[in-house]
């Protein structure tokens, strides 16, 4: 079985985003990019800084609540039916719950080939990209730089800290090449002890 799904986590301005563009251009078959910015812009605007939606602070802290995680679910499940149609999928999320995030994932993914794909860049690094951006709450990318990381498990981690997204693209394709772990093992989408 060939990977299906590359799910990317990161923080804010890591740069998960450009590695998704490159992916895109570099892999010989077509790849959806399915980020979680896409999703949030989807939610109905009365969502958006609501206890039951999600919420973000002045110190670039996110909250999210019930109505919120019910549909994140979903959208989640209807990646992984994508998945199973046939669609090839790059996901861009940011763990925000990290180990419970991933796992949330997994059991979105349960079956389909994944490549896990930590995306890690220093926090003053994401934190000037998110000052050049202009488009982020200030603070985001500090807050979310390691704790996005608590606790999940990759297959491959990149570092866009000194390297550019078009070199952690290839790096990640490289990994496409290798035939899949078997079940049960990292690769495969289950939790695994470190």
């Amino acid at each position: 079985m060939t990977v299906r799904v590359i799910v990317l986590n990161g923080g804010s301005s890591s740069g998960k985003s450009g590695i998704v563009r490159c992916l895109q251009a570099l892999l010989p078959d077509p790849w959806l990019a399915l980020g979680v910015d896409s999703f949030v812009d989807a939610l109905p605007a009365r969502m958006r800084g609501a206890d039951a939606g999600i919420a973000f602070a002045a110190d670039g802290a996110v909250t999210v609540g019930p109505q919120f995680r019910a549909l994140d679910a979903a959208w989640a499940r209807g990646v992984a039916a994508m998945a199973r149609a046939g669609a090839r999928i790059v996901v861009d999320d940011v763990f925000l719950g990290g180990a419970a995030s991933q796992q949330r994932w997994r059991e979105a993914l349960d079956g389909l080939p994944v490549l896990w794909v930590g995306v890690r860049c220093e926090e003053a690094v994401a934190a000037a990209r998110e000052t050049a951006r202009g488009d982020r709450t200030p603070g985001m990318a500090a807050s979310q730089a390691r704790t996005v990381h608590d606790g999940v498990v990759y297959d491959l981690e990149v570092d866009t800290t000194h390297t550019e997204a078009l070199a952690c693209a290839r790096t990640v394709a490289a990994r496409l090449d290798r035939p899949p772990p078997p079940p049960g093992t990292r690769g495969s989408g289950r939790p695994q002890g470190r």
